[in-house]
């Protein structure tokens, strides 16, 4: 059965994180719901945009995070990427940096240096995976998922793509590694391509475009920067795209716990987020020079 569609919506005026992400937030702050897309928290969208050649770091220096995860996905551009637990790695377009943050680590994110240098366009997306109280204090974890193991499989016709980050389409499943059950693919369609997208009827579901338009559950099409969010009332949802379209498809198991966000720190209570400051302000979330 097709999920209907709850509201259609685009995210709020843009804001600048450090100096080199202007992005939108779709959740939770443009829509006041902290839980109505949980396991994930928090979309800030950089929508494309061209960045100056520079040859000073541009990006986000080192900041604290806990109690979740942050995933970086590039369509455009190139972000590097260093935390207080010694992992490091540069994601290129149509890669993914996925970060456990765990108990707690310190991080930067930079444009890469060739990238910057040159200059170019810097499209991404940033979501925050919320963990769920047994594994609020993890130990930190990094995954860099490069295009030689994100799996991709034709949609229906051969019209485009749908490439698994995480969860699964079909038979393949995604490299991600999650704590709760998760599903995050990215279609690459061409006009006309049908995908189909089960997923539980429990599961929270939404569909971010980010190029061109598509049709989702047979509705009028939503165009770039539109969020799809859909009731969860039925067990799939059915893309067609209209032109050539890039989206982003989410859903996953929510975390029916009770949730306390103060900043970078995204905990089950207060006294966890207190707790949380005084550590990140007594050193125990490491060093990280940038």
């Amino acid at each position: 059965m097709n999920r209907t569609i709850e509201k259609v919506f685009k995210g709020a005026p843009e804001h600048w994180v450090g100096d080199g992400f202007h992005v939108s937030n779709y959740f939770p702050g443009a829509t006041d719901f902290e839980k109505r897309m949980s396991p994930f928290f928090l979309l800030d969208y950089q929508k494309p945009e061209e960045y100056a050649p520079t040859t000073r770091k541009r990006g986000v220096g080192a900041h604290p995070h806990r109690g979740f995860e942050t995933v970086t996905i590039a369509y455009q551009g190139s972000v590097a990427h260093r935390d207080s637990a010694g992992n490091a790695g540069v994601i290129r377009p149509g890669e993914v940096q996925w970060m456990t943050a765990g108990g707690g680590v310190l991080h930067n994110e930079f444009h890469e240096e060739t990238f910057a240098k040159a200059g170019g366009i810097m499209h991404m997306i940033q979501i925050w995976v919320n963990l769920p109280r047994r594994d609020k204090l993890t130990a930190p974890k990094y995954q860099g998922l490069t295009n030689q193991v994100i799996v991709e499989t034709p949609a229906e016709g051969g019209k485009g793509l749908v490439r698994v980050i995480a969860g699964a389409f079909e038979d393949k499943k995604g490299p991600a590694s999650t704590f709760t059950p998760a599903h995050m693919l990215d279609l690459r369609l061409r006009p006309g391509a049908k995908v189909r997208l089960p997923t539980p009827k429990d599961y929270n579901t939404a569909l971010l475009v980010l190029q061109g338009k598509v049709k989702a559950n047979g509705a009028k099409a939503a165009t770039a920067g539109e969020f799809v969010l859909f009731k969860n009332d039925g067990d799939e949802v059915n893309v067609e795209a209209v032109d050539d379209s890039i989206a982003l498809f989410l859903s996953g198991a929510p975390i029916e716990e009770p949730l306390v966000h103060y900043g970078p720190f995204v905990m089950n209570s207060v006294d966890e987020i207190n707790e949380a400051i005084e550590d990140f302000n007594s050193g125990k979330f490491g060093d990280l020079k940038d």
